[in-house]
């Protein structure tokens, strides 16, 4: 037996500044698809995610909640492997930047460039956007904002390393423009790298930082830490064991088959990347795909809970069935382009191809097998020249879904599956076996045009099963298909059933929907009749937890900001039996002057705790007012100590 043949995949590795959502579903729902149908086409795949988790962001969003950068991360990467988990995501490896293997490759690969003369060192001076993480000249700004966000930027100076970006600039056009190789699509990507990056002139990229900490250390230069583009971009190939003991298998799946990421992040992976690899001396991906994105609301805004755009995934996959969401966000987005999302469009979605098409296709084709014989056909059947359009149109979806899904044109490979689905709820009415039914002698014609019927279901569930895993499998076994007929090369041959074939009814695959209903509960969901406090109640407990807590009012004795802290302050305080040390985070909310002389709530016997390298005894209390947090204040003639009940 030969050996099976290698294909690499990934996705671009997720920023976990938040919980992830249904705009981070596309490119991983893709992945799946792809790596699902390669296997099932006897492909040895490896499927990669992960999460990209440094960063200055992440540092400063982990101090806002007053825990630490890991901690933060760790929690966030937990939710991306849950809902991937919900999705039916059936990735290979899953890499974190914060893992030790990676950590190791990342600092010997910067040395490595270093060593061959392509990183330097210089002082970085120009505009900075940190939720990007990104450096930008004047020139390069769109209206004095961040041309990727347009956010706003900040000045910035500082001692950096920097990787020799323009020296790639030739032989990065020159790939872009290989139209053999087709290295990135669609083409209009190539178009905008050419013009918006390349012609104007490539600039050296600032790949260290030294204004934060949480990130990989450059091991020969203290103080700087690997700046992302080295750190996020190896990940494709730490993954496989390159430069670290923990895997093996780069030889055998590098260069990847497919980089597979939204738009925004082609820059970075069509001439980054490949600079970085060129400097290396390793192969190149042989293809990187940038797709639109999913907006939201009207003129492709953010989704709207005013009227009900519920996009959670997790309440979609569960009300409306995971395969359901897959299908609508696979059908819906033409490759390339930007797919608005509504909960509306999903629901006519759902309920024209998935229920009225292929649900009733399946749900008739069965009950009538059953009705009329007992649900096993017989043995013989007599077809005709009648049978052939519905049968050539099957023959010629393999190869077509093959080539779609192959190059992320999911929607073409999608939209002719339902148009031989359609053909066949047609050829159901051509046929009328109802009619046939009743006349003994037309019993043969009839069992053919069952026959037809399932085995062209079974064709179409099979091209369906990358996309639909959950729901194909029940509809083999309604149909009596056996896993030696549902293989990949098995779509491609008609009459593979069983010429006894026995079906059994199921369950209604595809409940149809109350659109205008759904969309009532979902704004109900989204809109709550009267506005909630943004913390819920917490669970009920008994008065012995309160009374615990040692609850005090205590006189502000100074106050300062914490340093190279943007949250932090640090008070001393007299708590009535003498003077503490409490750090709260509120610096947002007031000056520290404003706060000197006043007398505060305080829980005192809490825990001591390390924040920023100092230490906490206890927290002074406060009050959510919006957006901002005010401190609870007592009058002056309250004494310190005055205990609170």
């Amino acid at each position: 037996m030969s050996e099976k043949r290698p294909f690499y995949i990934t996705t671009p590795i997720y920023y976990p500044s938040g919980n992830p959502h249904i705009g981070h579903c596309y490119s991983t729902i893709a992945c799946d698809v792809i790596a699902r149908m390669k296997r099932m086409q006897g492909y040895d795949v490896m499927f990669l995610t992960g999460t990209d988790e440094h960063g200055q962001k992440i540092e400063k969003k982990a101090e806002e909640l007053g825990t630490t950068p890991k901690a933060y991360v760790d929690e966030i990467v937990a939710n991306f492997k849950k809902l991937w988990s919900t999705l039916g995501i059936s990735y290979d490896r899953f890499i974190r930047t914060t893992d030790d293997y990676h950590i190791e490759s990342v600092q010997k690969i910067f040395r490595q460039l270093y060593d061959k003369g392509y990183i330097y060192k210089s002082e970085y001076k120009g505009k900075y956007c940190t939720p990007c993480e990104s450096f930008w000249t004047e020139s390069q700004l769109v209206d004095g904002k961040c041309p990727d966000c347009g956010r706003e930027v900040t000045d910035a100076s500082e001692e950096a390393y920097f990787f020799k970006l323009s020296q790639f600039a030739p032989k990065l056009k020159e790939l872009l423009l290989d139209e053999e190789k087709d290295f990135l699509n669609p083409k209009s990507r190539v178009n905008e790298m050419i013009n918006n990056f390349i012609e104007p002139g490539l600039q050296d990229l600032c790949v260290s930082r030294t204004s934060f900490t949480w990130g990989i250390p450059v091991d020969f230069d203290e103080g700087h830490i690997v700046y992302v583009w080295i750190d996020a971009l190896s990940n494709y190939i730490t993954a496989l064991g390159y430069l670290n003991d923990k895997y093996n298998d780069f030889d055998k799946y590098w260069p990847a088959d497919m980089h597979v990421m939204a738009k925004e992040i082609v820059r970075f992976h069509s001439l980054i990347w490949p600079a970085i690899l060129m400097a290396l001396d390793l192969p190149l991906p042989k293809k990187v795909y940038g797709h639109g994105w999913i907006t939201f609301g009207e003129g492709g805004g953010k989704m709207s809970k005013s009227k009900g755009n519920v996009v959670d995934p997790f309440i979609l996959s569960e009300r409306y069935g995971v395969d359901s969401l897959r299908y609508h966000l696979l059908r819906e987005m033409v490759f390339g382009s930007d797919c608005p999302y509504s909960n509306e469009q999903m629901f006519m979605r759902y309920n024209s191809d998935l229920a009225n098409d292929l649900g009733n296709l399946v749900s008739r084709t069965v009950a009538m097998t059953v009705k009329y014989f007992d649900g096993t056909l017989p043995a013989h059947k007599e077809f005709n020249g009648s049978d052939e359009e519905l049968l050539s149109m099957a023959d010629e979806l393999p190869s077509f879904v093959d080539e779609t899904f192959s190059s992320l044109r999911f929607s073409e490979g999608l939209e002719k599956i339902f148009r031989v689905i359609a053909r066949a709820n047609k050829y159901i009415d051509e046929n009328e076996p109802w009619i046939l039914a009743k006349d003994e002698a037309k019993k043969p014609r009839l069992a053919a045009v069952l026959y037809n019927l399932l085995d062209t279901v079974r064709r179409c569930a099979i091209l369906l099963t990358p996309v639909m895993p959950h729901i194909c499998p029940e509809i083999f076994e309604q149909i009596g298909a056996d896993e030696s007929v549902t293989t990949w090369d098995a779509a491609s041959q008609r009459h593979l059933l069983a010429a006894d074939v026995t079906v059994s009814k199921g369950r209604v695959l595809f409940p149809r929907l109350d659109v205008e209903k759904e969309i009532a509960e979902l704004e109900a969901m989204a809109a709550p009749a009267r506005e909630l406090p943004e913390e819920p109640l917490k669970d009920i407990t008994n008065f012995d937890n309160f009374a615990a807590l040692d609850l005090r009012a205590v006189k502000v004795i100074s106050c300062e900001k914490v340093p190279k802290s943007d949250k932090l302050l640090k008070f001393i305080v007299d708590d009535g039996f003498g003077e503490r040390q409490v750090l709260s985070g509120i610096a947002k909310y007031y000056e520290p002057e404003q706060l000197v002389g006043k007398t505060l709530a305080m829980i005192v016997n809490l825990a001591p705790r390390k924040m920023m390298g100092l230490e906490s005894n206890g927290m002074i209390m406060s009050v959510r007012d919006g957006d901002k947090f005010r401190v609870v204040e007592f009058a002056d003639d309250i004494k310190a100590g005055a205990d609170i009940s």
